[in-house]
């Protein structure tokens, strides 16, 4: 809700600047989102009148005015509008002037000619091009006839402002109109609330003679209002109220329509006018449209209805889409001369469905859908017959035509100052919680601290008495009420030793270059089954939004492959992603999935990049591993860590290796397969994931403090040639159970193969670092050790030493 200051002050005295009630109305319990002067940037725009206008001698499209700006000697302008001519009255910005965007006006020859100043167009005041005039969207803007020349354009085009937008959320649909936000703002600041004064002189015709209303759907439509205006001289509508539309985000279209938009904003009561000579009939029914039904819309739309959708009609066909958009065929128009002006009561959620269904979401439907005053609907109508009475020259005819079937009836609620005291936590005295309700003005009744308030129609969120200590509060002050800490035994919160684990996971794989994604959980049936650590049926939305989204994920990794995919496009290169999120595994036995949450990573491009120290690392399989055994160690895990090299679907057959726990499968790391790389249109990419439950919650070993050898060790390398099929892991695994407790570290430092060693043949070397804590290791000890060594490779995988 756009809410005008200048507006505002003429229903409540405003002794506060538009900053401070912004903040009085925010510590209330409505948040002011933006406090904006309209004329905000803008300096030095006077009213000038055009005097002399004729063609550019080298310009077809420009003209060379000459204008009085009120200055004594008139100035040469050179204009392009289309639209200027001579005796207008225009918006001139003078040298040394300044428009929105700091755009400074400096003298200057155009084609030749000297310029001295601008004329305006309202764009080029800041105002948007959507919410101009149509007369005055693709030109400059002209004042009316009686505007003074050298006056301020600003304040002649009542810019001179401030606009609030509050942010409402959806209870509050009473501050969607301007006296709804005058009595919050007068309960605010403690002053009275100026209503508009409605009179106008009738005409002894009655509005029954000319129409009558009858209603099918009562329940959808409980009232309805109809007047009628005769004799209306359809033109712009004054300057004052186009500017108070634009202000508020509508655009002006012309006098009638312009008022039926105003009252609309003042009360928070939609109305609609029809052209009665065009309506076709005496008649209004109001019911619901057959299935089939056609309607034109005002935006020249067919619309096909149901018997979801409530219409008026002209007792045969329908003429509007009660609550959302008139039809084209009884608009007003220029040559309109009698109105039939519409205030109704729709039923919310008849309104929803209609604007839902045709996309037809506009400001009228928006009140009706939350909820209008229904005290307001009778009130508005008749403030719109003043306006058009007053600025269309119209005719008000007596009375009005109506439906009316319902009963309106205001809420009493019965609370106690105790009951509020105890909620709140305060000791708010009775004549101060009775002097807030007054201020609100509800009607309210005391007896020994019990109050019976009658709350008024125009606040419909207010209904229980849980509201009404809701009101106390906000409007004592959310500042003023003590804060207390909770009494009685407790115990200090801390974080479990599962999410104490996975911050640590997530904290050093940040550390180590990644940045976390966040992914959607649902994904489509192509995708849900790729890169998964174990079997699972789909777990399919009854619902859902879309086939993309129609899926429980069972791995990560797709949807980051997206991530990955999309800042690629963006040339973005080096791309180094985790995420820690939840899988879904079915059983068809189970009613719900099982939730298990993975950790994934995606990880493309550069790891190290430092162009000016020449250094450059491309992310390959080892770095991705580094990173792994890094979190692995981090958990205490790493002894416990075995990788074996794996075929999966999607991945290298020939660069991927499972993870293995103490034996039990936990996940797989290894680079995408260059079909998948090329289909996401990325470059080598590598991918791991993870079951992350089963990594937090292993029981670690516990650490065990080695000192550090005061004794001397002994090192040996050895070169074993082996079949190409014999893995390196093995090999390791046999010479670490081989040497004993004097083995104490073993090193991988090349492979080889080559036509020296022979067909299917490769060589391994590996470092042996022997050792005895307790005293200096002779030769002969480390020889009989590394014996055993050679002994147990030769016979387990016919390994021979390399010469």
């Amino acid at each position: 809700m756009f809410v005008s200051y200048k507006w505002l002050s003429e229903y409540v005295d405003l002794d506060i600047s538009p900053e401070g009630l912004a903040e009085k109305i925010t510590k209330s319990g409505i948040e002011v989102e933006n406090v904006q002067a309209v004329n905000e940037g803008i300096k030095d725009v006077v009213v000038g009148q055009v005097l002399e206008k004729e063609q550019h001698p080298n310009a077809e499209k420009l003209s060379k005015c000459l204008v009085d700006i009120g200055e004594g000697e008139p100035v040469q302008i050179i204009c392009g509008a289309q639209n200027v001519e001579k005796g207008q009255k225009v918006p001139v910005a003078k040298v040394g002037a300044v428009l929105p965007g700091n755009f400074k006006i400096k003298r200057a020859k155009l084609r030749g000619e000297e310029s001295n100043g601008m004329i305006c167009s309202l764009q080029e005041l800041g105002i948007e091009g959507k919410l101009v005039p149509k007369e005055f969207s693709d030109g400059i803007f002209v004042f009316p006839s009686d505007a003074e020349v050298g006056k301020n354009a600003i304040e002649q085009l009542f810019m001179d402002d401030y606009v609030l937008e509050l942010g409402l959320t959806p209870n509050r649909s009473d501050c969607l109109s301007m006296i709804g936000v005058a009595y919050e703002v007068a309960a605010i600041l403690k002053k009275e609330v100026r209503k508009p004064e409605v009179h106008y002189e009738a005409a002894e015709e009655k509005a029954t003679d000319y129409i009558t209303v009858n209603v099918e759907a009562k329940e959808d439509n409980p009232f309805y209002v109809a007047k009628i205006i005769k004799n209306v001289k359809i033109a712009p509508s004054p300057l004052w109220m186009q500017m108070r539309l634009i202000k508020a985000g509508i655009r002006p279209h012309n006098n009638v329509v312009d008022i039926t938009n105003y009252c609309l904003l003042e009360y928070g009561q939609p109305l609609h006018a029809f052209d009665y000579d065009r309506f076709g009939s005496k008649e209004i029914l109001v019911r619901r449209a057959h299935d089939g039904e056609t309607i034109v819309t005002l935006d020249d739309q067919e619309r096909k209805l149901t018997s979801d959708h409530l219409v008026i009609t002209n007792g045969k066909v329908p003429v509007a889409l009660a609550g959302v958009m008139g039809g084209a065929d009884s608009e007003v128009r220029d040559d309109t001369t009698t109105v039939l002006l519409e205030a109704a009561y729709f039923k919310g959620s008849v309104v929803r469905k209609a604007s839902k269904d045709f996309g037809l979401r506009s400001e009228a439907s928006l009140r009706f859908e939350k909820g209008v005053d229904p005290n307001r609907v009778k009130a508005a109508a008749e403030r719109a017959a003043q306006l058009i009475a007053k600025y269309a020259s119209g005719t008000v005819l007596e009375g009005e035509a109506e439906f009316h079937d319902f009963s309106i009836e205001k809420k009493v609620i019965t609370i106690s100052a105790e009951e509020i005291n105890n909620v709140l936590g305060t000791n708010i005295a009775v004549d101060e919680i009775k002097e807030i309700f007054d201020r609100l003005q509800f009607e309210t009744v005391e007896e020994n601290g019990l109050f019976t308030v009658t709350v008024p129609t125009r606040r419909g969120d207010i209904a229980i008495e849980e509201d009404l200590i809701e009101e106390v509060a906000r409007l004592y002050g959310y500042d003023y009420i003590p804060s207390t800490l909770p009494e009685g035994s407790s115990t200090s919160g801390a974080l479990t030793d599962y999410q104490l684990k996975r911050r640590k996971v997530r904290r050093f794989l940040e550390g180590a270059g990644l940045y976390q994604a966040i992914t959607y959980s649902l994904t489509s049936k192509e995708k849900a089954g790729q890169f998964t650590l174990e079997t699972s049926s789909f777990t399919q939305l009854a619902l859902p939004m879309s086939e993309e989204r129609s899926v429980l994920r069972l791995s990560l990794l797709p949807h980051l492959l997206e991530s990955v995919k999309y800042n690629k496009a963006r040339q973005i290169d080096d791309i180094h992603l985790y995420e820690i999120g939840s899988v879904f595994i079915s059983d068809d036995a189970l009613e719900k999935p099982l939730e298990k949450e993975r950790l994934s990573g995606v990880m493309t491009g550069h790891y190290v990049y430092h162009p000016w120290q020449g250094e450059k690392t491309k992310v390959d399989f080892y770095v991705v591993k580094g990173i792994l055994d890094g979190l692995f160690d981090l958990l205490g895990l790493l002894d416990e860590i075995e990788y074996k090299q794996a075929k999966r679907e999607g991945l290298h057959p020939g660069r991927t290796a499972d993870i293995y726990l103490n034996g039990s499968f936990i996940g797989f790391v290894g680079e995408l397969n260059p079909e998948v790389e090329k289909e996401y249109d990325l470059d080598e990419t590598y991918v791991f994931e993870l079951k992350l439950a089963d990594l937090i919650q292993y029981e670690a070993k516990p650490v065990i403090y080695t000192p550090i050898p005061r004794f001397p060790s002994i090192t040996r390398d050895i070169a074993l040639v082996v079949d190409q099929h014999v893995h390196a892991g093995e090999l390791q695994e046999t010479i670490r159970e081989a040497g004993g407790k004097l083995l104490k570290e073993i090193s991988i430092f090349d492979v080889y193969e080559g036509e020296r060693l022979g067909a299917g043949k490769k060589s391994i070397a590996f470092s042996l670092r022997y050792y005895d804590p307790e005293r200096t290791l002779t030769d002969e000890e480390a020889a009989k050790a590394h014996e055993k060594v050679i002994k147990a490779v030769e016979e387990k995988f016919s390994a021979v030493l390399r010469s």
